[in-house]
């Protein structure tokens, strides 16, 4: 995934990318089902179920959307409400 991704992430390392989707998986429970399904959209391209097993083709370009929106989170400011 890593390897098909790195071209369209520019200017973040794996590393940056493993932490930015390791961030995800705290909020996930916290997320509405309609945000779930647009991240699950952003990401996944195709899911195929047969005998021999499960595939699942993730949309590149989305996750490297994704990885840039999540690791900009990361690195906003917090503010006091």
């Amino acid at each position: 995934t890593w390897r098909s991704a790195r071209p369209e992430i520019d200017g973040l390392s794996e590393a940056e990318v493993r932490e930015a989707l390791e961030g995800l998986d705290p909020l996930w429970d916290e997320l509405f089902p309609a945000e779930q399904a647009r991240i699950v959209q952003l990401l996944v391209e195709r899911v195929e179920v047969g005998v021999a097993g499960l595939k699942v083709r993730l949309r590149v370009q989305g996750l490297a959307c994704m990885v840039q929106d999540l690791a900009g989170i990361a690195a906003a400011p917090r503010r006091a409400a």
